[in-house]
């Protein structure tokens, strides 16, 4: 008798041939929502203060659920509550849009908060034009200018989720107030091999001798880490100076790099007043460094309309061939 072996029996889906799903980068407000939950489960001084943003929905608060605090969307109260709750020895994080915090509660952030140099910790999503399909009124490209003009403020832009982590952590128990500018969704990661970053001290992501690109915030990092590796295919050699520490700024990076290279470049995702290329511009002139400044920014309008956040980027010239045209002037070519 032939014995004929059967197949084995198979269960479960198919087999799917072909590359591995592309996993997006998590949202850096998504990564501090995961270090503060952290963070109030080790220190019972620190209070969430929420405006009803949607960020914590669904999370399990266990012991500290009790210092987890919806205000609703009223920023100038949430402000003040803040400031209360500091000067009562907490650590408040409050959390809201980035134009909300910097215009619509600004008098609560500037007499509560930093005249009484409390350690209250704003954390500003929705940054710049990653809010861009809600239209000009949360746009927010005034927010830097107008936080580091405040006596005492700390202001942080990280530019990728991995540095949004550390900045956070270490800006935990950093005394007087902090601003920590974030965008709305994940961003990709900078390369491999950057030094950890350390608050008031600029990062160097590749160096160069002919000119230096200052960059602040996800895209405006990238777009001059592309543009310095396409001057790099037509014999120029750019510098890429990451700058997530707006104030205090690191002005010895600057001296440095103005003392061996042509000039500076700016790269921002703001309007080009009052921002981090203000802030170069001001270090330049009153440290007499004699080096051209160029400013990569918004212009002086308001973005109109909705879009995505790289769709307004793009077409308010935030990309690494406005970049490189910049370069060309500061190179005098």
């Amino acid at each position: 008798m032939t014995i004929t072996q059967q197949p084995p029996e198979v269960t479960g889906p198919p087999a799917v041939i072909g590359p591995p799903p592309v996993v997006a980068p998590p949202a850096p407000r998504e990564v501090h929502r995961d270090v503060l939950i952290d963070l109030m489960a080790r220190d019972e001084r620190v209070v969430c203060l929420d405006s009803d943003t949607g960020l914590f929905a669904g999370v399990d608060w266990g012991a500290a659920a009790d210092r987890y605090i919806n205000l609703g969307i009223a920023e100038q109260n949430m402000m003040s509550v803040a400031a209360g709750l500091a000067r009562s020895g907490r650590i408040p994080y409050v959390h809201t849009m980035a134009t909300f915090a910097a215009t619509r509660a600004l008098e609560q952030v500037k007499l509560d908060i930093a005249y009484n140099e409390v350690p209250v910790r704003i954390v500003a999503t929705h940054g710049g034009l990653s809010g861009g399909h809600y239209g000009t009124s949360h746009h927010s490209l005034e927010d830097v200018g107008v936080m580091r003009m405040l006596p005492g403020m700390t202001v942080l832009v990280p530019s990728d989720a991995a540095t949004t982590r550390e900045l956070d952590r270490a800006s935990t128990y950093r005394p007087g107030p902090v601003y920590l500018r974030l965008g709305r969704s994940g961003t990709p990661d900078l390369p491999a091999g950057a030094e950890t970053p350390e608050i008031g001290r600029a990062r160097s992501l590749r160096a160069g001798t002919d000119v230096t690109l200052v960059a602040s915030g996800p895209y405006p990092v990238l777009a001059a880490l592309e543009a310095a590796g396409d001057l790099a295919t037509v014999g120029v050699s750019a510098e890429v100076l990451e700058v997530h520490t707006v104030k205090p700024l690191d002005t010895e990076a600057l001296v440095a790099a103005a003392e061996h290279t042509t000039g500076l470049v700016v790269v921002e995702e703001h309007w080009a007043a009052g921002g981090l290329g203000s802030a170069v511009a001001e270090c330049v002139a009153e440290l007499g460094l004699a080096r051209p400044v160029r400013r990569v920014a918004v212009g002086d309008h308001f973005t109109r309309g909705r879009g995505g956040h790289r769709h307004l980027l793009a077409a308010n010239g935030i990309t690494a061939e406005e970049v490189a045209a910049r370069v060309w002037e500061v190179l005098g070519r």
